[in-house]
């Protein structure tokens, strides 16, 4: 099945990615099927005229009656072609929003470091205009190609049952018109390849010259900043006219062979009729049909840049649809406890492991902390317990069960987990702290911030809990940003509370006002702590001290001072620190 999905034309992915719209399309090609006949009809009533005109009728209804027809086709045809979009168009946009639900979902079942691996101007690329970009094969190429192909064919196919030289004649183009399409082909994945690159980049320093704008601005490093985002532009820019110039000529000239029907056929078609081997009213129509296939070839040939960019548009929308996931089951529940046991736990970020066999017991309802140097494996540990990614060896198991065995959305159930850089919403204050309860009402949502020591300032700011905190919580400041993700975190209720080093943006103060709210609202839950500041987790059951992925000491603060070893390093430099504060 996987090999399957990797030789998969480009094509038949998307095709496959119908769904339940294949009928519609199949009503928009046959619609296109009809409205491009409408199209050349006409040129069968043209043919009736002239030779009406070479067998001497005069009958000015004759011609009038046949105009008439030749008006009515062209009317079908402007009918059934905007029939024909229309449907293809309303199935497309329904199959894009599909496909961009998937790939949103694909992202939440995603390990957390594959996602963050990629930047977040590289995925806003693909989720918004390469799945854009998906809208010209569905709604355009699928029924216009199609119907553009077919038509042509046949047209060629009744020329051969009248004559099957003026059949080859017509076809005497065909192959110099593919060999300057073929070369224009040839080189043009290289060319669009480094298109997508230099979007990519450009959309990364966008980003990051906007996101950073600040720091830009206080050390003075608007200059080399710009300059980065001018040469990026540059190159971006310049990746398509490079390729449009390599490209232009061999387009150029397989656009005016490949439809140059009457080089060929004027010539031999003359030759014999005066041979005496043709008739005059069969070139005739030869030469009207010739001319008439021109539109539907022109038609299809100006689909070659999307032919061309096919492959990479819909691999990157693949490469997320198709990447790995945490092996989750769809159904099943929680066990009934909540203790956690780490069993010799291997992680690591690509190659490097960063993780050595960690095992710990995390009682239910215990208060456990993990310390240790920046860098040293605790935030990752954490995010395990969280399951925002999967073990490379070993278990993390909740009640006994092993968290790879219970459905996500109910082991999300039982954590509740703030990082010291939780994401705010561009909504209320309100609603993002309702996240963590969506059916919680607003008195709870209130008592949920008096318990996170975030009321008060929350009742200062312009709207109170109605304003709007801005991009990211933009509007407010760090330690305002922690308050809320907490409270929102404490108002889920989950028997399970991470504090990935929650109070890092706050100051002392209100450092001592979420200690005890926490403290509160934790009686009876299980609350793993990683801090900063050792004295915010004295109190704690147990203490690990995590070094270089590995623990390298466990116990109670008094235990730990006891062994004179990292952790005590660790607290006399705290308090030297506290002490010159």
């Amino acid at each position: 099945m996987e090999e399957t999905k990797k030789t998969q034309s480009p094509m038949a992915w998307v095709l496959g990615q119908t769904g339940d719209h294949g009928g519609q399309y199949v009503l928009s090609v046959v619609l296109a099927v009809i409205g491009v006949a409408f199209s050349l009809a006409p040129y069968f009533v043209v043919i009736g005229i002239v030779q009406g005109l070479m067998s001497g009728v005069k009958d000015f209804s004759f011609y009038l009656s046949r105009c008439l027809i030749m008006a009515a086709f062209w009317l079908g045809r402007v009918l059934f072609h905007a029939l024909s979009t229309a449907t293809s168009h309303k199935a497309t946009f329904a199959v894009l929003g599909e496909i961009r639900k998937r790939c949103m979902e694909k992202l939440t079942r995603m390990p957390l470091g594959t996602v963050l691996e990629q930047s977040s101007g590289a995925l806003k690329n693909t989720l918004i205009e390469r799945i854009d970009s998906i809208e010209t094969t569905l709604a355009h190429i699928v029924p216009e190609f199609t119907a553009n192909l077919l038509i042509p064919i046949f047209i060629l196919i009744y020329i051969f049952t009248i004559d099957w030289r003026m059949g080859l004649a017509s076809l005497a183009t065909v192959p110099l018109g593919l060999f300057c399409y073929v070369f224009m082909m040839a080189g043009s994945a290289k060319f669009y390849q480094r298109t997508v690159t230099a979007t990519k980049a450009l959309n990364d320093t966008a980003v990051e010259y906007i996101g950073g704008i600040q720091v830009i601005k206080v050390f003075g490093k608007t200059k080399s900043s710009y300059e980065r985002f001018v040469h990026d532009a540059y190159e971006a820019a310049h990746s398509f006219i490079d390729w449009m110039r390599a490209s232009i000529l061999p387009f150029t000239f397989a656009m005016v062979i490949m439809p140059a029907t009457m080089v060929s056929v004027l010539p031999i078609g003359g030759l014999l009729v005066r041979n005496g081997t043709l008739s005059a009213q069969d070139f005739v129509t030869v030469i009207i049909l010739s001319v008439g296939v021109i539109t539907p070839i022109i038609t299809m040939m100006s689909y070659s840049d999307d032919f061309r960019t096919m492959g990479t548009i819909f691999g990157e929308v693949r490469a997320i649809l198709d990447a790995p996931e945490m092996n989750r089951p769809a159904e099943g529940g929680a066990p009934a406890k909540n203790d956690l046991e780490l069993r010799d736990v291997h992680f690591g970020y690509q190659e490097k492991e960063v993780l050595h066999g960690v095992s710990m017991t995390i009682p239910e309802g215990s208060f456990v902390a993990f310390v240790g140097p920046s860098g040293s494996g605790k935030s990752t540990i954490a995010r395990l317990i969280a399951s925002l990614w999967d073990v490379s060896d070993g278990s993390i198991r909740m009640g006994g069960q092993d968290i790879r065995q219970i459905p996500q959305e109910a082991y999300a159930d039982r954590i509740a987990f703030v990082s010291q850089d939780n994401y705010l919403f561009n909504m209320t204050v309100r609603e993002n702290i309702r996240i963590g309860r969506p059916s919680a009402t607003d008195a709870e949502v209130e008592e949920a911030a008096r318990q996170s020591g975030c009321h008060e300032f929350i009742m200062g700011l312009e709207k109170g809990y109605d304003t709007m905190v801005g991009s990211s919580g933009g509007h407010l400041s760090g330690g305002e940003r922690q308050r809320i993700s907490i409270a929102r975190a404490m108002l889920k209720a989950a028997p399970v509370v991470i504090l990935d080093e929650a109070t890092a943006y706050t100051d002392p103060e209100n450092e001592a006002v979420i200690q005890r709210s926490v403290s509160k609202l934790t009686e009876g839950k299980t609350l793993i702590v990683i801090a900063h500041r050792l004295s915010t987790v004295m109190d704690a059951d147990r203490i690990y001290v995590i070094r270089d992925g590995r623990i390298d000491d466990q116990g109670t603060h008094e235990e730990l001072l006891q062994h004179h070893g990292l952790y005590e390093a660790m607290w006399n430099a705290h308090m030297e620190v506290k002490d010159n504060g």
